[in-house]
């Protein structure tokens, strides 16, 4: 019997939805089909670094999507993810899952930059292992605050969606790249956003680390804007035109300090993140960079990465688990595969789980 799950991404530029239809076996192991996506633009400000400033508006635009994207369903799968939100890898003793979530406050209160009570805790298991005091269970512990997952199920529901479930980013950026290339290595993971930008790493098809970091896309446009007095638009333009690390006009010189200048600050921020990854996982270093997210796409960033990271890096492929019937794929913009892993990651969430 085919399911069908909806995956719903609130970002900062724009909402995007994806129903994939599921057949055969269930557990991310069936054959997964895009049968429906749709995406509607977001003004700047309304969402930012992961959060919800203007209600109204997204709420507004989330409708508008359902009208353009004609989803078979209102129930929807949906994110988040934002430098507030804490993911670490805990090991507690095992219990029956409903258990364990319960006895969450209690164990990682320490871990927490907030107070229990203000937190959303759970915890996705990786692994198991016996030692002399019993069984202990590996996993990744999320802390979500309160107040922001609850403006997200307030703008959805006021949208007349129902959200049936609130996964983590990073791991629906897991979910949408685990094809079997990736088994038995280490591969970091990045999703270049407009304003945030996820990491998480990726250890024999398990997550082992995530971080979320501030920084996108949108930020180098904004430099260019800036330094060359032109709209947002243009600058958007623009710095597909100029990128980094190449020769230009002279005319350009300030558009390509600025981009040169917010670039550099951004693969920092993710080199340092891999070099925190490793000191803390020696002889399990990361082998290979996997890009995402419209802001990888800035022309000579892939290889500004590689440069300062010593690593590979590749772009990935947000349909690469799904088949996509011919008259959807001629419709999808230019640029698609890497802007719609976060739906369709979110889409396999329950399917997966």
């Amino acid at each position: 019997m085919a399911v069908r799950q909806v995956g719903l991404d609130i970002g900062a530029t724009h909402v995007r939805a994806a129903e994939v239809e599921f057949s055969g076996r269930t557990g991310g192991s069936g054959k997964a089909t895009l049968v429906r996506y749709a995406d509607v633009p977001l003004p700047l400000g309304a969402v930012s670094d992961g959060e919800i400033h203007e209600l109204d508006t997204v709420t507004a635009q989330l409708k508008r999507l359902w009208v353009e994207g004609k989803f078979s369903t209102k129930d929807v799968i949906a994110g988040v993810g934002n430098p507030r939100v804490v993911v670490r890898e805990i090991e507690v003793p095992s219990l029956p899952m409903d258990q364990l979530r319960t006895s969450l406050p209690f164990q990682v209160s320490e871990l927490l930059p907030m107070a229990t009570d203000d937190a959303l805790l759970d915890i996705y298991p990786t692994g198991e292992r016996e030692t002399e005091t019993g069984s202990q269970l590996r996993g990744m512990m999320v802390a979500a605050n309160k107040a922001s997952v609850s403006t997200h199920v307030k703008v959805i529901e006021d949208a007349g969606l129902h959200p049936q479930m609130i996964d983590l980013y990073a791991l629906a950026l897991c979910r949408a790249h685990a094809i079997e290339e990736w088994n038995g290595h280490t591969v970091a993971f990045v999703d270049i956003g407009a304003r945030t930008t996820n990491v998480v790493v990726v250890s024999g098809g398990v997550p082992r680390f995530v971080r979320t970091l501030p920084g996108g896309g949108q930020d180098a446009t904004d430099a260019v804007a800036s330094a060359m007095q032109i709209s947002a638009e243009d600058a958007e333009q623009l710095k597909r035109e100029v990128g980094v690390g190449f020769q230009i006009a002279e005319n350009l010189t300030a558009a390509a300090d600025a981009l040169t200048t917010t670039s550099r600050s951004l693969v920092e921020s993710i080199r340092n993140t891999f070099v925190f990854y490793s000191g803390n996982h020696p002889g399990a270093g990361i082998e290979h960079v996997v890009l995402t997210g419209g802001g990888a796409y800035l022309p000579g960033l892939d290889q500004a990465l590689t440069n300062a990271s010593r690593l590979p890096v590749s772009f990935g492929d947000g349909l690469a688990r799904c088949a996509v019937p011919s008259k959807l794929r001629q419709h999808l913009k230019e640029g698609a595969e890497a802007k719609i892993s976060m739906a369709v990651g979110l889409a396999f969430g329950e399917v997966a789980a």
